[in-house]
């Protein structure tokens, strides 16, 4: 441990152990996974990060070892300690500089947005060394003044590789191609038992596997495009799943993304004629239909299922809201004061 903790000093960092481990320290190969909760703080005791607290649930963070990790120094730290120890680690400035992008991206997943989110224009070091703003007051105070970080680690958990399935974000770039075609056949076949919710995590998941894999694609040239092409029939797959689950206004937003670059996509025009039918977009619902079918007149008879059922409701609604002003005019009349003579 003396030997260690040498080791860490000459790195610039200061172990302090609040609770040892248990068992034996692990080798620690390339690939093993670890996971484990992290308090980040200012050296003078402010708490910038939490992962027990943030985004309002106590979710670990994982890592693959090996995987290059925007951040090494946890990589560095992790591989001192024992499965439930808890460790403080006072890191010098030359191993936080990026702290602020790491913490921007874990803080977008936990309000689940895209862990990139701001920062698709600018790589990293260009944006430690500018003004562009992190969208948080204390992340962009780091930035601009980078300084030591307390990181408080408790290790949970120590797998090594090969005894666990990778995660999409732990994959290589062969590896999420290849990992695709499974995702989706997971994905159908949680839509055929009816576990719609869990079925469009899968698709998502696939579509974020392509969609990472696409951002290194120029657009418009073949490998973008091919990528792309397998894109839309998850996406689409996706957006059923959303029209199950009520969530009309991003299956809006998906299919006309897709109708944009797509404008053929048959697909796209039915699934968006239900959801703008959904949300009362009467005009623009018949409209998709009867581009539906436009495209193909053989699906006459279920685009006038659909729009029966929207007249339907449409009827539904109005007389509901005649009902309401009905029993609304006739409250008035019959609480308004009556006119007296002196």
């Amino acid at each position: 441990m003396e030997e260690v903790a040498i080791q860490l000093a000459a790195e610039g960092i200061q172990k302090k152990v609040i609770s040892p481990g248990k068992g034996e320290l692990s080798t620690f190969p390339d690939g093993t996974k670890v996971m484990f909760h992290y308090r980040t703080s200012l050296c003078d005791g402010t708490v910038l990060d939490d992962s027990r607290t943030m985004g309002g649930k106590s979710k670990p963070m994982e890592l693959i070892l090996g995987k290059k990790f925007k951040l090494p120094v946890w990589e560095q730290v992790i591989i001192t300690m024992k499965e439930g120890e808890v460790s403080d680690f006072t890191c010098d400035v030359k191993h936080t500089s990026l702290y602020p992008l790491v913490s921007q991206s874990l803080r977008n997943i936990s309000a689940g947005k895209d862990p990139l989110e701001g920062q698709r224009h600018c790589c990293g070091i260009a944006q430690v060394h500018s003004h562009h703003s992190l969208g948080h007051h204390d992340l962009d105070h780091l930035q601009a003044k980078p300084q030591p970080l307390v990181f408080t680690i408790e290790l949970l958990q120590v797998l090594p590789p090969g005894s666990f399935a990778l995660e999409t974000w732990a994959m290589t770039d062969e590896e999420k191609l290849q990992a695709v075609p499974q995702i989706h056949e997971e994905g159908n076949i949680l839509f055929k038992k009816g576990e719609i919710a869990a079925a469009a995590e899968k698709y998502y998941n696939a579509i974020a596997c392509l969609k990472n894999l696409q951002m290194k694609e120029q657009p418009g040239d073949v490998p973008w495009i091919k990528l792309d092409q397998m894109i839309t029939p998850l996406l689409l797959n996706y957006c059923q799943c959303k029209l199950m689950l009520g969530h009309y206004y991003e299956v809006l937003e998906h299919c006309s993304s897709l109708l944009n670059k797509y404008e053929d996509n048959l697909k796209a025009y039915f699934k968006r004629g239900k959801a703008h039918a959904a949300v009362w977009n009467e005009a623009e619902a018949r409209a998709d239909f009867a581009k539906v079918l436009e495209l193909d007149p053989s699906l006459g008879p279920a685009v006038a299922k659909e729009i029966r059922a929207m007249e339907e409701r449409i009827r539904q609604k109005e007389k509901e809201e005649k009902g309401r002003y009905k029993n609304l005019f006739s409250y008035n009349s019959s609480t308004s004061p009556t006119a007296t003579t002196s």
